[in-house]
């Protein structure tokens, strides 16, 4: 089998504008390093001891967050880890899971490692899911909202419809959501076969803590709780966890940020003639007008900015390109002019 292959990381990454991983821009809140240097303590010595394994205090600040009882939460390292483990809990080998294309490319290694079968679904011309059956009854079903690479995002009303359209799990993968208008939390009250998955790599600025969750009905979280490696979050990324959620001031005046600098690049983009969809992530998907993505992301690679050039076919024409600050944008937005 053919592995994921991730977002390049450069060694010198201090001399890049990196653009590529839809990583934040921002330090994570100042309360997260409090924290984490709290926990290690003045020599270290904690670290000679296993973290929870539970996970138990993270559950119970992910849940007064969103409204859930913590039973209905899992933490995980990174929100791929329980997408992983999902397929691993639902799908046996040779039973259906099913995604939309283009959307996140992992879910097919998975589903492969699993020895389960990959079913993909195409977009309308108005990003609603092309020939999706009255009843659709694979094991599970992924709908990553907003969508990457695209960054469009599914109305609920749709996701909805979707949810009672399904036999088995609809996972609403929400890795970009607190970017966006809106998300689909109150299905999972709603719909015993509705997962919903988060990231704190994105928002939180703590992709390099790994750290996701996922929230759906108590027996779900069970399940994933039996497979998951007992001690799969360490003492420090726990710390760094309940902190960042806790600091929700920063984390919505981060978000704000983002969303403003990627309405402003998305605007002048389109004024050099760029076909840009509109976004509800921290990036956006963008066409030159000659439709060249790759001579674009060459220039720019040039220039020592890093952007996503996807392989598949359907988006070569474009690129994804990450939100940073305001500063990188306008230095992107001249190199992509000067670029023509």
């Amino acid at each position: 089998m053919k592995g994921y292959v991730p977002g390049y990381q450069p060694p010198d990454i201090a001399s890049w504008i990196k653009l590529n991983t839809n990583e934040n821009p921002y330090p994570p809140s100042p309360k997260v390093v409090e924290a984490i240097l709290a926990e290690l303590g003045p020599d270290g010595a904690t670290l000679r001891t296993y973290p929870s394994a539970s996970s138990q205090k993270l559950r119970e600040a992910a849940g007064e967050l969103y409204g859930f009882d913590p039973s209905r939460i899992i933490m995980a390292n990174g929100s791929d880890e329980v997408l992983n483990n999902l397929i691993r809990a639902c799908a046996g080998e040779g039973e259906e899971i099913g995604y939309v294309h283009p959307s996140y490319s992992y879910y097919a290694t998975l589903a492969e490692i699993q020895g389960a079968r990959v079913r993909t679904f195409g977009l309308t011309d108005d990003f609603r899911i092309k020939d999706f059956p009255e009843r659709y009854e694979g094991k599970l079903f992924f709908l990553t909202t907003p969508n990457s690479p695209l960054g469009f995002a599914f109305p609920v009303a749709y996701i909805e419809e979707l949810a009672q359209r399904c036999t088995g799990l609809l996972v609403v993968d929400e890795a970009y959501a607190d970017f966006a208008d809106c998300n689909a939390l109150e299905l999972v009250k709603n719909y015993e076969n509705v997962v919903v998955t988060r990231t704190l790599s994105k928002s939180y600025a703590l992709a390099g803590m790994r750290l996701g969750l996922a929230i759906a009905r108590p027996e779900i979280v069970a399940a994933l709780d039996k497979i998951r490696d007992h001690y799969n979050l360490d003492r420090l990324a726990q710390a760094a966890c309940i902190a960042a959620l806790k600091d929700q001031a920063y984390f919505a005046d981060c978000c704000r940020r983002i969303c403003e600098t990627r309405e402003w690049f998305t605007h002048e983009l389109r004024g050099i003639g760029y076909d840009v969809i509109p976004s509800q992530g921290n990036f956006v998907f963008a066409a030159p007008p000659d439709r060249d993505g790759r001579r674009v992301y060459d220039g720019l690679y040039a220039r020592k900015i890093l952007v996503r050039l996807l392989s598949d076919p359907l988006l070569a024409h474009g690129l994804r390109i990450s939100i940073g600050t305001r500063g990188e944008m306008e230095r992107t937005l001249a190199a992509i002019t000067e670029i023509g």
